[in-house]
Order: C-alpha cells, then structure tokens, then sequence
C-alpha cells in the first residue's frame, strides 16, 4: 500500500501454489487464490490502519494470460486457473497456423497456446461440467481477473480490462472489444465472456477490515510494471525479469505493427490510450529454477557463489527453450541444450546469461525504427543479481536504472490509482548500473545467436 507521494506504508504477502502433472499442465487452485487474496487484503488494510491511515482506493493486477470458467450464478469455479506458461492445447491449435497471420493482425498477438482462447477451447472440449454450465447458460470463462473482480466484489461485476482481455486472443485492440471473427475461428460464444471496459472504470466495492473500499484500476501484472516510476517515457525500455521477462517499449494513441513481437493496449481512460511494443522471454527466472531443479541445487546459494568467482568462470552457451522459445523467435517447443562443456557454476552463468542474449535479441526487436533510448528500467525478482544486471548494461549498451522494490506490479498499480503524477517518480529508491564494455560476453552473444539461428534452421529442416 502507497500513500499519494508513492511511499510504501504497509504490505502483505500470501503465498499461492503452483500445480503441475505429468502432462505438462499448469494451474492453481481458484479457491486458494481467492483465499491468498482475502488474507493479503484483510492484512495489509489491518495494517494501514494500525499505522493511522485510510484506504481510499484499491486496483487489481493479475497475470494477463491466465484464465478460469466459473458459474455466473453462483459464482463457483468450473475449471482451475489455467496459467499463462500452460500449453495444453498447443496440438489443437496447430490447426489454426494458416490463419496465423490473421490473427496477428487482428490481435497484436502472434498464435500460441500460452493465451487464452485455445485454453477456453479447451475447458469446453474437455470438462464436462463447463460444457453443462455453457448448455444452461450459466457459464462464465474469460480472464484471471474477470473472475477475482466477480468474487471477491459486492457487487459481482462481470467485466474485462482492456490489458487482460487483450490477452485472450479474442478481443480486438482497434476496436477495443471482442473479435466476432475471432469468436467464431476458436469457437467461442461472446454470450460466455465478460463486457470490455476501461482500465479506469467504477469496478466496484471490496468490503476490507478499513472499510468498504471502491476498485478504480484493474489491469495486467506486465501493464501496471511500467507505471511504477510514474508516467510513461518513450525513451524507457522496461523490462521485468522475474519467472518470464519482459521488454516494453510505450507509444501513445496510435496502435503499432509489430512483425516479431506483441503489441497491445496497456493503459485506457476516458482522455487516451497507451500501447505498448512488448518482448517476451519465457524462461527467465523459471530457467534458474529449471536449472536448480536439474542439477539438484540450492538455486540462492549457487547464485552467491557464482557471483563471488565470476571473472574466473568461462561459461558455455545455453540455448533456453524454458516454458517455450518467445519473441523473436516463438516456437512453442524449443529443446533446451548446453552447447560446450563446463563446471555446474559455469552452467548457471551460461543459464543466467541466456535470458540476458534473449533479452537484447528482444530490444532490437522492439525498438524496430531505433528510436533514441536513454536507459532500461528494471524490476523483478532478477534485478537482484548483480551479474545480471551489469550484462545487460553491457549488452544493451545504456545504463540500467535497479529499482530497490523488486515487486513494482504493486507500486505501478498505485501509480495508476494515483492519477500518474508527475511526482512519482521521485520517491523511487534505486541504484544505476552503467553500460561497461565485456568483451567475453559480446563474444559469446555473438556465437549464441549463429548457434539459436542454426538450431532453428535445423528445426525447420527436420
């Protein structure tokens, strides 16, 4: 929780779980998501409160590709929350690959699995008790946070933020609303889904130990990330690294082509709308934890270790397919592979390295036209290693500002909240890594992108 000066005057952290099988599947529990967020909200108000302050706003951030079906009528979840690394429709959804231009034009979104609507198609296909719910029309399905907005407000509204909706691959950017092309192509009735509506729109109520408090702002966890340090800047690349990492690039009022990478609407009012250019690199934090995981390692300890010896390590290269390849490249199912030999630490950096290589592929991307850029902002959970961040000053070549609060979905949702002002950005604590030339890393860079274009070359082949 922030005051207006963007302080940070209380927070609250409730844990959720992450469920996977055999399959490949990925979800959480509803039920245990919702509970998480009652306990983080009951807490946090509790604890504004005991430090003489009121609540007057709230806003919600959740992970845009992420979705549920639930009953309209009573309100109970009908499948479990199907994350966005899921891809368990990616064999249904090949099918579509001859409209894969289409749809990038009509979305912004290139085809994947890790969005929503072949993962809707999915609960229709496969649970019976959505095909029953659908049968009644009772049936609700659409983003992660239509569904926490319906359960956890008085008034049970039945909306999607333009962020989130976005991310369906149903709804169209220009006409801000959902695609009756769309809808038809993945079979979806537009009866199941929630009405569009502005990032800033009257929600509704939360009912909190401070009171009943109105929600103003709902939005993307990615969306709000930007906002943290106030308003917008052209010149900013952002990039949050924590389980995946993301490359924003922000433009105003005109919706953009993107060849490579995503663009979407990121912010909506009454007065205007913000796009934003949008790399995605999937493994990231998840790729260390791939890594710990494989090597049965404690992931902190063997970061600390090879930050203290990395001037003596000579990595090989990691050519990282984690939760499927993103942006530039996007294929799904990319094996990951080591490329040379070398010590366990030595791995981890090659890892560790790998997310910075897509990183940079990825500001190119974005950044088509080379418009002047001045800095990286970064947030996330990676922005504490400080071998990490001095690669990608080095590799980027601008200075990277490291905010101190690694948790900035929280801080640009208040931004948001606030009214944007100008000020914000003055209260953000952090530290500046200038760009220092490393010759090793801009060598193995070099030999990274050969080996990821000759292993995709070679995938197309076969």
């Amino acid at each position: 929780m922030y005051d207006p000066d963007g302080v940070l005057v209380a927070e609250a952290l409730a844990p959720l779980a992450t469920r996977s099988n055999e399959f490949g599947h990925i979800e959480h529990d509803p039920e245990e998501l919702l509970a998480s967020l009652h306990r983080a909200i009951d807490d946090g108000c509790s604890k504004a409160v005991a430090a003489g302050h009121r609540v007057l706003a709230a806003g919600l951030a959740t992970q845009r590709s992420s979705m549920v079906c639930w009953n309209r009528v009573t309100g109970e979840a009908l499948s479990p929350v199907i994350s966005w690394q899921d891809r368990r429709n990616a064999q249904w959804l090949k099918q579509l690959e001859p409209r894969a231009e289409w749809i990038r034009h009509h979305t912004g979104l290139v085809l994947t699995p890790h969005y929503g609507a072949s993962k809707m198609r999915w609960c229709l296909d496969h649970l019976p008790q959505v095909r029953a719910a659908g049968g009644r029309r009772e049936l609700a399905m659409g983003p992660l946070s239509s569904f926490v907005l319906f359960r956890l407000l008085i008034e049970r509204p039945f909306v999607a933020d333009p962020a989130c909706a976005s991310r369906t691959q149903l709804w169209n950017p220009a006409a801000h609303d959902w695609s009756p092309q769309l809808l038809e192509l993945f079979g979806i009735d537009a009866g199941f889904l929630p009405r569009s509506v502005t990032s800033r729109y009257a929600y509704g109520t939360l009912d909190t130990p401070a009171g009943r408090v109105p929600l103003s702002v709902a939005t993307g966890d990615q969306s709000a990330v930007p906002f943290a340090f106030g308003p917008l800047d052209p010149g900013t690349i952002y990039l949050n690294a924590g389980t995946g990492a993301f490359v924003q690039l922000a433009l105003r009022d005109h919706l953009p082509s993107a060849l490579r990478v995503l663009a979407s609407v990121v912010w909506s009012d009454a007065v205007s709308v913000y796009y934003m250019l949008e790399g995605t690199v999937n493994g990231a934090g998840s790729a260390l934890d791939w890594f710990a995981e494989r090597e049965g390692v404690p992931l902190n300890a063997t970061l600390a270790s090879v930050d203290a010896h990395s001037d003596r390590l000579e990595p090989p290269l990691f050519l990282n397919g984690v939760s499927g390849l993103g942006s530039p490249f996007w294929v799904s199912s990319f094996e990951s592979r080591f490329i040379g030999e070398g010590s366990r630490e030595e791995r981890l950096v090659a890892v560790l390295e790998s997310i910075v290589f897509l990183i940079r592929v990825n500001v190119d991307a974005v950044n088509p036209h080379r418009v002047p850029l001045w800095r990286v902002l970064l947030t996330g959970g990676l922005s504490a290693n400080d071998r990490f961040c001095r690669a990608v000053a080095s590799l980027v070549g601008l200075p990277v500002f490291r905010s101190r609060e690694h948790e900035a979905t929280a801080r640009g949702l208040a931004c948001l909240l606030a009214g944007q002002p100008p000020e914000w950005a003055t209260s953000a604590a952090g530290d500046t890594i200038e760009p220092e030339i490393d010759e090793g890393l801009a060598r193995r860079f070099t030999a990274w992108r050969a080996a990821m274009e000759a292993a995709l070359a070679a995938g197309k082949s076969g």
